[in-house]
């Protein structure tokens, strides 16, 4: 559902509905990426860095980055466009962490995972050790007057 918000770019009105910015903060955006694609298109600039692109368009290198991360521009195409981990800061060119940092994140959760299996086997071993059971006396007759 749209709503009234402040451009978080500009500070002006508008109404959010499909961007998060308003339309000549996204008019703005397209315009960069249409310059950075225009120089990184040129065969002799296809090897260009994300800091050769900055320099040369001069359009801020986080910008850059995002249009990477989007999928905008074609990682096949230009081998050397690559953002830092936002972990260690090692170059990449896909996601938000390197291998190195996914694979420490992951055995982390597998170790949390593992402590909390044998936490809730060893009490459930408690239960069963402190579980009583009551059988049944015997029936209990009734006595005819």
């Amino acid at each position: 559902m749209p709503e009234l918000q402040n451009c978080p770019n500009c500070d002006k009105l508008f109404v959010k509905a499909l961007r998060p910015v308003c339309d000549a903060c996204a008019r703005e955006v397209e315009e960069k990426f249409e310059t950075v694609y225009t120089f990184i298109r040129k065969r002799e600039n296809r090897r260009a860095s994300i800091e050769e692109v900055h320099e040369a368009t001069e359009v801020e290198i986080d910008l850059i980055m995002q249009f990477v991360r989007e999928g905008r521009l074609h990682l096949s195409q230009f081998p050397n466009l690559t953002y830092p981990c936002e972990k260690c800061g090692a170059k990449i060119r896909e996601a938000r962490l390197c291998a190195n940092c996914r694979d420490e994140i992951n055995e982390g959760l597998q170790a949390g995972e593992k402590q909390k299996a044998f936490e809730d086997r060893k009490r459930d071993r408690e239960r069963a050790r402190y579980q009583t059971y009551s059988a049944l006396g015997d029936k209990v007759r009734r006595e005819k007057p």
